[in-house]
């Protein structure tokens, strides 16, 4: 684990879009528990106009952060793959 470190070659190239804010801060924290590397951006309109929080995380593990959201009761719109510019 890397906690709170991107590890080398692991961008945050996954994009999660909430239909709330309440929800982009609990998924927050709920994967930092889990030791994953994310971080809280503006939310891209052109990808969502739900909410204006969106998340980044590392798309390599969307399947284990899918998991650890179900398993914390988090609701979320959709995942994206959106590289860094």
């Amino acid at each position: 684990m890397f906690g709170r470190h991107a590890a080398p070659g692991q961008p945050l190239d996954g994009l999660l879009t909430f239909f709330g804010s309440y929800h982009a801060l609990r998924a927050e924290s709920v994967l930092k528990k889990a030791g994953h590397v994310v971080r809280l951006i503006p939310g891209p309109r052109a990808i969502s106009p739900n909410c204006g929080v969106a998340l980044r995380f590392v798309h390599e593990r969307k399947e284990e952060t899918a998991a650890l959201l179900k398993q914390g009761s988090v609701q979320y719109e959709a995942f994206h793959h959106y590289p860094e510019q």
